[in-house]
């Protein structure tokens, strides 16, 4: 079905930002090495949207977190849909 397919695509939007944003937390991993860079690199077109949006409070980059919040919304709202086509 459609509807299971965007769920899944959603997951790996989701999984990307999660393992970026701890990664980011640990030091000793070098993001400009493959294959870390192509996942920043996606990381940073999933994010763009939401970076130009909402600002850095001080140090703390809050948008990953509205990232998620909206994501799910939009992930929800097109799965109803598609499920009320029966696709």
């Amino acid at each position: 079905m459609i509807s299971s397919a965007v769920s899944i695509i959603f997951r790996l939007i989701y999984l990307v930002i999660l393992i970026v944003v701890l990664l980011s937390w640990i030091p000793i991993f070098d993001i400009r090495r493959e294959p870390l860079a192509s996942l920043v690199k996606l990381y940073n077109i999933i994010m763009a949207p939401f970076k130009a949006i909402i600002p850095p409070i001080g140090v703390i980059d809050i948008s990953p977190l509205i990232a998620f919040i909206v994501l799910q919304i939009m992930e929800q709202l097109i799965v109803r849909i598609l499920l009320s086509f029966g696709l």
